[in-house]
């Protein structure tokens, strides 16, 4: 049992419970080892919507798992009233955030293995009285986890952040040797449980240029390079700092395994634009396995039963190859 994969829906209004059905309706192997974290009536809608033949199988302990059903954790009883599809609302936000904790709890407790969430609003889920950036901030307080970043991955780039969801002006001061050092262990560790023994590593400049020796910043001669130096020195195989408007390029041409970007947009504008659908996101440091959707509730598309399950798909697909890798 601690092999099922904890799915959590995410914000009740947006696509998350949708993309959940999808995903298990169209994988017969996620369907036979994975747990859905939500609420009753709002599962049993998409199911109906989706024209879904299965059992919903309410559950209280993953020994009440039932075989071809869709075994579901009623976490919170929500009606479709309670939560608007397509609205920012801060029950739906409350709720985001229960169906997370009861997920990660049962993963700790080693219940279940990996959580692979559905995206939450971030203004709901501040709303609902979780003072949270996302999801990574949520499982490194839940898990208390002190050293951990955010990894973008997918099969034609991968990448991991040194900042994420923070201005920019301050994601700048945070570019300090010791996390640029964090940042490049966490990506060795990942990739080499995801069977790449030696990862070829690359750091991105900040600056343009990667600073140009200084003309255009100095971030790179003070934090970034002594930092690349002393993973060399540990036999990392880590190279740079490359210069960011041609970093993303060369390791999509296999150059690299993955890229360290120093700040949120750098690395999720190349991930976004070659992998929207098929980007995984992945915490790392963690003591349990978390990986999730690269997208957001998309309220826009609520409801409507055309939201595509691609990314949730990839997000169970990785997870279950970390948990059998470890």
């Amino acid at each position: 049992m601690k092999k099922l994969v904890g799915i959590t829906i995410g914000d009740p209004a947006g696509v998350g419970p949708e993309i959940s059905v999808k995903a298990l309706i169209a994988n017969e192997t996620n369907l036979m080892n994975s747990i859905i974290f939500g609420s009753e009536e709002i599962i049993a809608y998409y199911m109906k919507k989706l024209s879904v033949d299965k059992e919903l199988n309410i559950i209280h302990d993953v020994t009440d798992f039932k075989d071809g059903a869709i075994n579901l954790f009623n976490v919170v009883d929500l009606t479709l009233a309670d939560t608007p599809i397509g609205e920012v609302n801060p029950t739906s936000g409350d709720a985001a955030y229960q169906y997370l904790e009861t997920a990660i709890k049962l993963s700790l407790a080693g219940k279940i293995g990996p959580v692979v969430t559905a995206p939450l609003n971030k203004e709901a889920l501040h709303l609902g009285g979780h003072n949270f950036d996302g999801h990574t901030e949520i499982f490194a307080h839940l898990t208390h986890t002190e050293k951990y970043t955010m990894m973008l991955w997918s099969n034609l780039l991968s990448v991991v952040h040194v900042s994420t969801h923070v201005p920019l002006s301050k994601a700048c001061k945070l570019v300090k040797k010791d996390r640029v050092e964090e940042c490049i262990d966490l990506a060795s560790d990942a990739l080499q449980k995801l069977g790449i023994s030696e990862p070829r590593i690359a750091v991105a400049g900040l600056n343009p240029h990667s600073g140009e020796a200084g003309l255009f910043g100095h971030e790179e001669i003070d934090e970034i390079e002594p930092a690349i130096c002393a993973k060399q020195s540990e036999g990392i195989n880590v190279t740079g700092p490359v210069p960011p408007d041609t970093v993303f390029l060369k390791a999509t041409k296999g150059e690299y395994d993955i890229v360290v970007a120093m700040y949120h947009d750098q690395g999720h504008i190349p991930m976004k634009l070659l992998a929207f659908d098929e980007g995984v996101n992945v915490t790392l440091g963690l003591p349990i396995i978390r990986a999730s959707v690269d997208h957001g509730t998309a309220f826009d598309i609520a409801g409507k039963g055309i939201a595509n399950e691609s990314s949730m798909l990839e997000a169970i697909k990785l997870a279950t190859r970390f948990s059998e890798n470890i």
